[in-house]
C-alpha cells in the first residue's frame, strides 16, 4: 500500500483524531482528494494550527469557559517581607464580586477564536503549545497581551485587574501566601520545575478554596494593569492600574520556575505587552 493510501486509511480509522502533518509525509491535498474519490475513504478536515479532531471549524465541540464566582470583599494587598520591593506599600483594596475562568485558557478554547477570525495565531517555538499534537487541553501560551485581550473580548470578558487576580489567588483575600495556604509551592501543588506545561488543572491539591486551578505555576498570567515599581497611587477599588509606562504585569509563576517564592500570590513580574513567551498564558474574568 503506498504512503498516500496508508495516510487515508490511518486517518479514516482514527475517525478524525489522527494528527498527521501532510507536508511532513510528502502528501498533498490534491493527492488525498484524488485517492479519496477512488477509495471511498473520507479524511478528516485538518486546519493549520489545530490538533486534528479538535478543529472547531469541523464541528467538534469545544469545552466552554467554566466561570467561578469570586465573592467581593476587602483585603490587604502586597507585602513588605521577603524582599518583594515592588509589592509595597501594603494597602487595602475593596473588590466587587466578579467571575473568573476556572482554568487557564486552553489551546482548544483559543483555537475556536482563531477559527472564527476573532483571534490571531499564537507564536510557535520549542515549548509553545499551538499546533502541537495532544496539547489541546494544555494552556495556550506564546500569546501577547493584545492576543489575550482579543480572546477575552470574544468570550464577553476581560483580563482581571492585578488586585482582582491577587484577591482570587489568595482564596478571596485570605492572609496566605499561596492559593492553597502557606505551605511552600512544590510540584505536588503546582506545575513548576518542569520541562513544559501540563494539562490545565493537573494539580488539584493546589486549587483555591473557590476552585480556581493553576493560580500558581504552569504559565504566568497576563493581567490588565501596566507595571509600576510600587503600589503608590494604585486604585483602591479593584480597578486596573493604568498609569504611565509600557510594561504589563504577569502573575502566578510558570513551569520554568524552580523557586517557590516566584509562585507566591503576592509576587509580581512584568514584561513587554508584545512578548509571546512560552512561559506566559492567561485566564479571563468578567
Amino acid at each position: 500500500m503506498n504512503k498516500i493510501l496508508m495516510t487515508l486509511v490511518m486517518m479514516g480509522m482514527a475517525g478524525g483524531a489522527y494528527a498527521a502533518d501532510l507536508s511532513d509525509l510528502g502528501v498533498t491535498a490534491s493527492d488525498l482528494k484524488a485517492l479519496s474519490e477512488k477509495s471511498g475513504i473520507v479524511p478528516p478536515t485538518i486546519t493549520k494550527g489545530y490538533v486534528a479532531g479538535n478543529d472547531p471549524s469541523a464541528g467538534v465541540p469545544v469545552k466552554p469557559v467554566e466561570w467561578v464566582s469570586i465573592p467581593g470583599g476587602k483585603f490587604t494587598m502586597g507585602t513588605d517581607a521577603d524582599g518583594f520591593v515592588d509589592a509595597k506599600p501594603i494597602h487595602e483594596v475593596a473588590i466587587k464580586t466578579f467571575q473568573m475562568s476556572k482554568t487557564l485558557v486552553t489551546v482548544e478554547q483559543y483555537a475556536e477564536c482563531v477559527s472564527k477570525g476573532k483571534c490571531t495565531e499564537p507564536a510557535k517555538g520549542d515549548y509553545c503549545n499551538w499546533g502541537e499534537t495532544g496539547r489541546q487541553n494544555h494552556p495556550v501560551n506564546c500569546v501577547s497581551w493584545a492576543q489575550a485581550n482579543q480572546y477575552a473580548g470574544f468570550k464577553g470578558g476581560r483580563l482581571a485587574s492585578e488586585s482582582e487576580w491577587e484577591y482570587a489567588a489568595t482564596s478571596g483575600g485570605k492572609n496566605q501566601k499561596y492559593p492553597w495556604g502557606n505551605a511552600d509551592a512544590t510540584s505536588d501543588l503546582a506545575v513548576m520545575d518542569n520541562y513544559g506545561t501540563m494539562p490545565v488543572c493537573s494539580k488539584p491539591a493546589g486549587d483555591t478554596a473557590q476552585g480556581l486551578c493553576d493560580m500558581a505555576g504552569n504559565v504566568w498570567q497576563w493581567v490588565q494593569d501596566k507595571y509600576q515599581n510600587s503600589y503608590n497611587g494604585a486604585p483602591a477599588d479593584g480597578g486596573a492600574f493604568e498609569a504611565a509606562g509600557s510594561l504589563r504585569v504577569i502573575r502566578g509563576g510558570s513551569f520554568y520556575n524552580v523557586t517557590a517564592r516566584n509562585l507566591r500570590a503576592d509576587f509580581r513580574n512584568q514584561t513587554g505587552p508584545d512578548s509571546s513567551s512560552d512561559i506566559i498564558g492567561f485566564r479571563i474574568a468578567k
